[in-house]
Order: C-alpha cells, then structure tokens, then sequence
C-alpha cells in the first residue's frame, strides 16, 4: 500500500516519507478500512515533533487518528457483512503505531463508525478527534438545553463543531472570534452572537447577551482568555479547556473560586469509554441530520503530507480542517 511515515522525530519535511509499505491485515476484533480521506489534527503534527518530550513510541509511525472511508476486510468475530460499509475512524493512532495516512488503516471494530450515505467523507474525518474533543467540552457537565454556552475560538476546528454541537443540544451559543473581520464568518444560525476579541470591551458584550453571565465556557487557548473567562462566567460556570498557549497557564484564582468555577481540563485521547461512545452516537446522529458542516481549509495529496503538516503547525486548524486526499 502507499503510506507515510516516519522513523524518528522532527520537522515535517525531514522525517515524513511517503512509499510502499505491505498492506495490513485485520486480527481478531478488527477491521481493515481502504481510506478515502485522511483529517490532520494538532495532535498529529505534536507526536510528530516530539512535543513536550515525548518520545517515539513505536519504531516507525504512520499519522493520523481520524478518516473516512469504506471497510473491505474483516477480522475473526466481527461481522462479515461490514465488509463495503462506508465508515469514519477514529482513534487509528490512539496508542497504536499505524494510523490513517495510508491507503488502508486497521483498527478495531468498533472505532470504524458507519457514514450514512449521504453525508461526506471530508465532513467523516473531521468528526474524530475534533468531534469527540467538541462533545467532551459541551456535554461532559451534562445537558446544555436552556443554558448559555461561550465558545471562545468558535471558528477552529473543535471550536466551530462544539458551536453546532452546543446549539443542537438547545444551548444558545455565544462565540468569540479574534478578529472584528472574522464576525461575518460566524453563522447565526449556530451562533446567537458573536463577539470580536479585538473589541474595544468584548466581557461587555458578551453580557450584554447574558446578564446573569455564561454556563459554560468552551476554551481553545486558557492562557490568553483565562481574565475574559473570570469576567462573564456565571456563579457555578465550568470552564472546558482543551488547549493554551502557556504550558505554565496563570488563571485569576480567588475570583474564580469565590465564583464556584468549574475548570475541566480535555485531554481527547484518555476519555472514558463511555464519553468517547456517547460522543460517536451524537455526532453521527447530529450530523445526520444536517447539524454539523465543517470547512475545509486545505487539502492535500498524501505525496505532499508535509505540507499538510506544516500548515497545521502554522496554525491552520484556524482556517478550516487540513485533510489529505488518498490515492486509490
């Protein structure tokens, strides 16, 4: 099959190799999926720098937790006629060496989740570890039915899907955006208000929609929002953070804790198994019913993965979803 991989860790250019590997074979419990779509995350593009002092973890890797595409191998024990079922993964290198950036991924049965048919293999494989991420934050406090939901980031990749996840949930969502120019990106249909963080007094407007202050906070970057947070969140808010930009994060303490504030930190690969199914059931449930879009930012062929890695590491989950298209 054609893959990527790596052997040791660096800058994408350096250690990402695209050639021929041999083609896998399901064991017991799994399945092989022949992958149309590959989705890039953050995460993916960390592993491979070494982020944080991680090491490899396996002799050679093949990125990529997340895809779409149609099963055509089954294992022992799982059902034959699964074979031709269009799928989207998740978790494929979640503590696994051979992830999605391959013409065939294999993966336990049941992280390969069944697409109905009429929704897309790029909206598919940007439902994993974004999807699941958005879930965790919204819904790991419980419903969002009747409550106010800030979702700082909302444009981004986990950002815009807890936006639609929130608003499909019954929240009414407020967003915040970086930009004054980025306002007309956001979507009134998911977004009630949206909120630019170069405004003169962006906490002034957000509660000029939420008197009482926010329920929730959904939080791409704690270290730079962490004062904004402090300012609109309601008496016994959570704050779900699932990313920042100071390993060393300073949170304003005493006003946060004399405000009963819930901080919930979202680390998508250890979830409970339980949270990570739930997650799947909503969001294929949600999407089919035309509840969940996602933009496309950029996309590539596996021959140019490193510049679909280098786009991620310059911030480009901010502009749309990073996908690579895999050659039949």
């Amino acid at each position: 099959m054609l893959a990527s991989w790596y052997d040791a860790q660096g800058p994408a250019t350096e250690v990402l190799r695209v050639g021929e590997l041999p083609d896998p074979t399901p064991g017991p419990g799994e399945v092989r999926v022949r992958v149309t779509v590959s989705g890039v995350n953050p995460g993916d593009t960390k592993k491979r720098t070494g982020w944080t002092g991680s090491g490899m973890p396996y002799p050679r890797v093949i990125p990529h937790s997340d895809a779409a595409g149609v099963i055509d191998a089954v294992g022992d024990g799982v059902d034959a006629r699964r074979s031709g079922q269009r799928v989207w993964v998740y978790g494929a290198q979640s503590y696994r060496a051979f992830g999605t950036a391959a013409q065939y991924t294999v993966v336990p049965a049941g992280l390969a989740v069944p697409l109905p048919d009429h929704l897309s293999d790029d909206l598919g494989a940007s439902l994993g570890i974004p999807g699941i991420t958005a879930h965790r934050s919204v819904f790991a406090d419980g419903p969002v039915d009747g409550k106010v939901v800030l979702v700082n980031g909302a444009l981004g990749g986990v950002g815009s899907l807890a936006a639609q996840l929130a608003a499909w949930g019954g929240a009414t969502v407020i967003g915040t955006v970086r930009r004054t120019a980025d306002l007309a990106r956001a979507d009134p249909a998911v977004i009630s208000h949206a909120v630019a963080l170069d405004a003169a007094d962006p906490a002034a407007e957000i509660l000029a929609h939420a008197a009482a202050g926010v329920d929730r906070i959904i939080e791409v970057s704690l270290s730079d929002n962490a004062d904004l947070d402090n300012a609109v969140a309601a008496n016994g808010a959570t704050i779900a953070a699932y990313a920042t930009r100071a390993d060393r994060t300073e949170i304003p303490f005493w006003t946060l804790l004399f405000n009963n504030v819930t901080l919930r930190l979202i680390g998508s690969d250890d979830f409970p198994a339980d949270a990570k199914l739930q997650a799947v059931r909503d969001l294929t449930s949600a999407a089919a019913v035309g509840a969940l879009t996602v933009d496309v930012g950029g996309r590539y062929p596996l021959a140019d993965i490193a510049k679909a890695h280098d786009r991620v590491d310059a911030g480009g989950r901010g502009r749309g979803r990073v996908l690579i298209d895999i050659p039949r």
